[in-house]
């Protein structure tokens, strides 16, 4: 290509951030999900069933390469008295693993307490039943995709500036 039709060419607008990556971590499962390009929202993306911790770092590796992601927030599930719970420790070491493996990343645990419970509340509302076994296998691996969604949102909105009050607007005194 020569120097004149590169010059023709428009610039591409770069208006996307560094991807952030949601983890509802589990024993059995770990739900993913992913901000957009712009690191607005958090979609699902997928619900990774557990083998060992060597073969699920693996597999958060090939989706941070996948998605260009800069940063990952893991929920550390506080009890409600806010101490650790076993599966906030557990979550904990799985973060210093991920550390480990992704010593350029951010890594943020995120208080989390209750996602899980919300996140049945949402499928219950949205008429995800809990029939029968299928269905309730289905709705655990959908449950923790929801619940990683919940933890992603929460921390990116933590990011987002307060609007102040229209100065042009009356106030109530």
């Amino acid at each position: 290509m020569n120097q004149e039709n590169q010059e023709a060419q428009p610039a591409q607008p770069s208006h996307s951030v560094p991807r952030t990556l949601g983890l509802d971590v589990g024993d059995r499962r770990i739900g993913l999900a992913l901000s957009d390009p712009l690191g607005y929202t958090a979609q699902p993306l997928f619900t990774l069933h557990r083998k060992n911790l060597r073969a699920d770092l693996k597999s958060i590796a090939r989706v941070v390469r996948k998605h260009d992601v800069a940063a990952i927030v893991i929920g550390n599930p506080l009890h409600m008295s806010g101490e650790l719970s076993p599966q906030a420790i557990r979550s904990q070491a799985f973060a210093d693993a991920l550390r480990a493996e992704h010593p350029n990343l951010a890594i943020h645990l995120l208080d989390e307490r209750l996602t899980t419970t919300e996140a049945h509340h949402l499928l219950d509302r949205s008429g995800h039943a809990r029939q029968n076994a299928a269905t309730r296998r289905e709705r655990a691996a959908i449950v923790d995709q929801v619940a990683a969604v919940l933890i992603l949102e929460a921390f990116l909105s933590a990011g987002t500036p307060q609007l102040l009050p229209d100065p042009d607007l009356p106030r109530d005194n």
